[in-house]
């Protein structure tokens, strides 16, 4: 998958990803809208750390039904 940023999100749309912020959290779950700043909807996510293994985030925090995270947060987002 290779594009501009905003083309990688839209064909992600629908689709498990993973997103790493600032202070070292990570977020998996479903992308389900973005906008122009990278703010990102996330359904069903599960917030890990950065020092959980890289493939996969152990469950610290509980599933939410949506997740709305600030794309100023944002490190990588992984599809």
């Amino acid at each position: 998958m290779s594009g501009r940023p905003l083309d990688v999100l839209e064909a992600s749309l629908g689709d498990d990803v993973q997103v790493q912020l600032k202070g070292g959290e990570i977020f998996e779950g479903t992308l389900a809208g973005y906008d122009q700043h990278m703010n990102l909807v996330l359904e069903d996510a599960v917030e890990g750390s950065a020092s959980d293994t890289p493939d996969t985030v152990s469950e610290e925090e509980s599933v939410e039904d949506t997740t709305i995270i600030r794309g100023d947060n944002v490190v990588s987002i992984n599809p």
